[in-house]
């Protein structure tokens, strides 16, 4: 079948009917959201051709300036970047992650790149839908390179985590204090941790902390073909972004040489189908009337110990199926 005119756009590159895509994507609009499925399952054919590279980091690390010097290395090997900032902080309060596009000056007016910050607002399956979504789209434009970068650690760590194909921490040269900033389970995620700011008087301290990250990360249950591996850098100074590079196309090629790669992916896809699927029954469930009505009494049953969870819970689906 040939493709719409939209689609046609994006496959062809236009980065202006990229940028609508995402939009359309990013609506919580009934109407919008089905246009928007239409769009993905016509491009879906051409997606799933790039490298998936989630980031993020403690404040402070250098998270833009390490991505805008990732990217142009990346550009200058004869790529296509797109970046996908993910913003967990609401739309009118903005945040720091907002501001990528100015801090990433030169990246964002490279024609192979693409820089698109986007809220995560409340819309159903938040942060992994939008981006999962959009990466899509970016793909179909013929990015081959998608960088993830989240802003903070918390929960939006652990659903890019399972979108993305590699995923890189970047720390601070010292002794592992910062690490009381990352919740536990994050250094899990990692396939690889970057010391970055390794430059000036911090150089040795970096080296240090190298070591010390390589001794806890050995520690740390790792895939049947790759141990994650501890690198310093100085993203100011694009020493080690080479090297970076290096490593993650190696990591690529290990992976599809294995047969690991595709089945990661098969396993994110059906992740997602049931996590979507959750939401939308969650969904549900809020905008039935009859629930609504019966929750209120519910919950002050199930509060006093008059009512056990399990029979509420029961009330609840026999009220959905109109039972």
């Amino acid at each position: 079948m040939p493709l719409t005119p939209t689609a046609e756009s994006i496959v062809a590159g236009n980065r202006r009917a990229l940028a609508k895509a995402i939009t359309l994507v990013e609506s919580s609009r009934p109407q919008d959201r089905e246009a928007a499925q239409a769009l993905l399952n016509e491009l879906l054919p051409h997606t799933g051709n790039s490298l998936r590279i989630g980031i993020t980091g403690v404040p402070g690390v250098g998270k833009s300036t390490f991505i805008e010097s990732f990217g142009q290395h990346v550009v200058a090997k004869g790529h296509k970047v797109a970046v996908l900032a993910v913003d967990p902080s609401s739309p009118m309060a903005g945040g720091s992650i907002l501001g990528d596009k100015t801090r990433m000056e030169h990246l964002s007016r490279d024609p192979s790149a693409f820089i698109r910050p986007s809220p995560a607002g409340k819309a159903l399956g938040g942060v992994a839908l939008k981006t999962r979504e959009s990466m899509l789209l970016c793909e179909a434009a013929g990015f081959d390179v998608v960088l993830v970068e989240t802003v903070g650690v918390g929960q939006s760590e652990h659903q890019v985590g399972s979108m993305v194909d590699f995923f890189l921490i970047l720390l601070l040269p010292g002794g592992g204090d910062e690490l009381q900033g990352i919740k536990k389970g994050i250094l899990e995620l990692a396939d690889a941790i970057m010391i970055n700011k390794a430059d000036g008087e911090s150089e040795s301290l970096a080296r240090k902390t190298k070591l010390h990250y390589q001794s806890a990360m050995s520690l740390l249950a790792s895939n049947d073909f790759w141990k994650p591996e501890v690198h310093t850098c100085s993203a100011l100074e694009r020493q080690g972004i080479e090297e970076c590079w290096s490593m993650m196309a190696r990591f690529q090629q290990e992976a599809q040489d294995c047969h690991a790669f595709d089945r990661k992916r098969a396993e994110q896809n059906l992740q997602w189908m049931w996590q979507l699927t959750d939401e939308m029954l969650r969904q549900q469930l809020t905008d039935h009337p009859g629930v609504g009505k019966l929750l209120p009494g519910l919950r002050d049953q199930v509060g006093r110990g008059e009512l056990t969870p399990v029979t509420a819970a029961s009330q609840i689906i026999s009220q959905l199926r109109g039972d």
